[in-house]
């Protein structure tokens, strides 16, 4: 499967595909092993589908999901439907297993999509604060540099401490839509164990206490660098936000720095008193509900509440 994925997508979001990225990926997910489809021809493997178990939370109820993750078909066996074939074997696969799928496709893999029945949400809008202006006002010519070195701890040691992640957690406010249960183990997975992706946190204390952590990468972004903000859990307080992301802006000297906030959160306005603005670009998000009467109905953008790292391809 490893071999199919290079020779169809490259090197993926870490630009390798390690077996151990693989594992931590599809078999350590605390919301389940993913369900995985292959095609093959004389005994050569030649189509991938992969789904990725998850969980999203709409007030008291728990919805059971999964994201359209690691397509691939060999370049010698494109055009032949494989895609169309291993997607309607696994929607009735998960038939009345699975409330809903979702994922966030490109450009070329869209449309794939819409024809078998998912459908466009919108696109989710991201904000971006500029550190260095020139650089990424002249992306396509500006000089490629150095990784730069990031001073922030590993998220691992910011998420050991699981009485007070669990306490930080309980000050969340209550997201207002589709949401990714936050729990310790969750956040440890995700951004603790993850292979090659590198995410860093910073964090704010109070009275001896966590009272804010946020969590980021450093990554490539064409000949720029980018610090991707996945999560910021501050209480819901506007001022402890702002400082967490003026915190994630130090830590690395990037090109410019991105984030996801729901309109009307205090995240969305610290992000605006930290130096965010609103990208002409953003993330399509598609839906294909296996449930009928969903609430809130996921093919409206206003009903979900992601954070980016929800939004990441990894």
């Amino acid at each position: 499967m490893l071999g199919l994925l290079d020779a169809s997508l490259g090197g993926g979001p870490a630009g390798r595909r390690p077996p151990e990225f693989f594992t931590w990926k599809h078999l350590d997910n605390p919301f389940g092993r993913s369900l995985l489809l292959v095609a093959e021809h004389q005994d050569r493997l030649i189509g991938l589908r992969a789904f990725l178990r998850w969980r999203l939370q709409a007030g008291d109820r728990t919805l059971a999901a999964v994201r359209a993750v690691d397509t691939a078909t060999h370049p010698e066996f494109q055009g032949m439907g494989i895609f169309s074939r291993l997607t309607r074997a696994a929607l009735e696969a998960m038939d009345g297993q699975v409330d809903l799928v979702f994922n966030t496709p490109n450009g070329k893999s869209g449309p794939g999509y819409l024809k078998l029945g998912w459908r466009e949400v919108g696109k989710v809008p991201v904000a971006v604060r500029a550190r260095r202006p020139l650089r990424l006002l002249l992306a396509g010519r500006a000089r490629p540099r150095p990784a730069p070195a990031v001073t922030a701890a590993p998220a691992a040691e910011a998420l050991a401490d699981g009485a007070a992640l669990a306490a930080l957690l309980d000050r969340e406010p209550a997201p207002r839509g589709l949401a990714t249960p936050r729990t310790p183990a969750y956040l440890r997975w995700r951004y603790g164990a993850a292979p090659l992706l590198g995410y860093r946190a910073v964090t704010e204390e109070r009275g001896g206490e966590l009272a804010g952590l946020a969590l980021f990468r450093v990554r490539p972004r064409g000949r720029l660098w980018e610090s991707t903000v996945a999560e910021v859990l501050a209480g819901g307080d506007v001022a402890t936000a702002r400082r967490l992301l003026r915190r994630v802006a130090r830590a690395a000297p990037v090109d410019h720095l991105t984030l996801h906030a729901l309109a009307g959160t205090p995240l969305a306005a610290a992000a605006r008193r930290a130096g965010f603005l609103p990208s002409p670009a953003g993330i399509l998000l598609v839906a294909n509900p296996r449930t009928a009467g969903l609430e809130p109905d996921p093919t409206r953008l206003d009903a979900w509440a992601l954070s980016l790292g929800d939004l990441e391809v990894f």
